[in-house]
């Protein structure tokens, strides 16, 4: 019996009879074998590889504090402001659990955002990882989700009218849209019924479905292994016992350091926590703490930070804008058909090309704004077949992905902070540059990603 399966049957420690008892019926050793002290993960891990497990904590954080806040909260339309104010000011400790739920909704996105940033920038998305990349695309959608339908259940008049607003988005669809607006708020209006189905979205449905696709994605990334900055696979160099000569147990060693980026983020999320909870009106709007009104509009209605990139694109799209979309679209086809051989792909391309600018003179803008919303982020998914470079991390690749990577962030963050100014005409003409430098990044990526001379990858990971 090896030395691993002979302790895990005896056990250790005071714990002995109970461990040995537990193994006998559950896994538990094996797991934490597998998963923990004999999962070995590259050694030179960075500080972006602490946005996963930092994830993970504020989706710990969420769930705690949403049961708490569940259990004085009532999803009732005439009752449920009320009830978030009797949290703050009568419930024992009540607003900091309020505050740190609200805090926590934001600092997930926050973590989200830089924990797909690492993928961007070391290839993490690249053969074999596909499948925990797009696992990790469907949990930012059910984040997106979840955090759309709680914004409505303080019932405040920012919660009340945004939601209207976005439900009422979906009524641009042709055919679908009506029943399926209808269908969302489960009534003709923004009502109690709508108050009632987001709380259940919001409290159960979601988080059930978001606990499950954290397995799955943590599951793919230990059978394929983590990625590095170098982009380097290690399993492809071990020793005589198999175990890979540039990895380390992630247990100890990375337990201890995600503790020590765990305490950072926690001092951070403290002093938001306990000095700027509202953090100037972006993690809770002022409008907010007025309850909902059904027959005043506030003078200006946007979503939370975390949506207004998206909302921003979904504003510039106007009839105007059309013409350049459809520029857009024939410089794709004419890149396409003069670069690619196979002849198949040059025809669909041509047909899609053709039915794409009939749409667009043919469909109100609305619509399209909506498409476009959606696929600024349904696009992610396709990033491992975009991406043709040769080496996956950003150190070796070429300076044309580097120049793309910066434009694309830096469109990100103007068309964010756009989407919660009023709507200008410069505002809006420079929202629709940033929307074109968006969708840039990812249609031409077959093209730029491989142009440009590599750095040669290490044949092992560099310190």
């Amino acid at each position: 019996m090896a030395a691993a399966e002979k302790q895990a049957v005896t056990g250790a420690g005071p714990f002995n009879g109970v461990l040995t008892w537990v193994d006998k019926r559950f896994p538990l050793m094996s797991l934490w074998r597998e998963h923990l002290s004999e999962y070995y993960a590259p050694k030179n891990f960075n500080i972006w590889y602490f946005f996963g497990s930092l994830a993970m904590l504020v989706l710990v954080m969420q769930i705690v504090t949403g049961i708490l806040l569940t259990m004085n909260y009532k999803p009732d339309a005439a009752s449920a402001f009320a009830s978030v104010e009797y949290i703050m000011r009568e419930v024992p400790f009540g607003w900091l659990v309020r505050y740190m739920h609200s805090t926590g909704a934001s600092a997930f996105f926050i973590v989200v955002y830089l924990h797909m940033m690492r993928g961007l920038m070391y290839g993490s998305y690249q053969k074999p990882r596909e499948l925990i990349w797009i696992f990790g695309m469907m949990i930012y959608l059910c984040l997106m989700a979840e955090a759309f339908f709680g914004y409505l259940l303080p019932w405040g008049q920012m919660s009340y009218w945004g939601a209207q607003v976005i439900v009422n988005l979906f009524d641009a669809l042709p055919i679908i849209g009506p029943d399926l607006s209808l269908w969302i708020r489960g009534d003709y209006v923004v009502s109690d019924a709508t108050l009632n189905r987001f709380f259940a979205f919001h409290v159960i449905a979601i988080p059930l479905v978001i606990c499950g696709l954290v397995a799955a994605h943590i599951m793919a990334l230990h059978e394929v292994g983590s990625n590095n900055p170098d982009g380097v696979e290690i399993k492809e160099k071990k020793d005589a016992k198999g175990i890979p000569l540039d990895g380390i147990p992630f247990h100890p060693y990375y337990t201890v350091k995600d503790m020590f980026g765990a305490s950072v983020f926690l001092f951070l999320f403290a002093l938001v926590v306990f000095f700027a909870p509202e953090m100037g009106g972006y993690f809770l709007e002022y409008n907010n703490f007025v309850p909902a009104d059904s027959l005043k509009t506030p003078a200006h209605i946007a979503p939370v930070w975390y949506f207004t990139p998206f909302y921003s694109i979904l504003r510039a799209i106007t009839e105007d804008f059309m013409w350049v979309l459809a520029a857009g679209v024939l410089g794709m086809v004419g890149l396409i058909v003069v670069t690619v051989r196979s002849a198949t792909i040059k025809a669909a391309s041509a047909v899609v090309g053709v039915v794409l600018l009939i749409g667009f003179f043919t469909i109100d803008p609305k619509v399209w704004g909506v498409a476009l919303m959606g696929a600024s982020t349904l696009i992610f998914f396709l990033l491992p077949w975009l991406d043709h470079s040769p080496v996956r991390s950003i150190r070796y690749k070429g300076g044309l992905y580097r120049f793309a990577l910066t434009v694309f962030i830096i469109a990100f963050l103007v068309l964010g902070y756009f989407g919660v100014q009023p709507v200008t005409r410069g505002g809006t003409l420079i929202s629709q540059f940033c929307t074109v430098l968006y969708f840039s990044f990812f249609v031409l990526m077959p093209w730029y990603s491989t142009m440009g001379k590599t750095k040669p990858v290490p044949d092992r990971v560099t310190e």
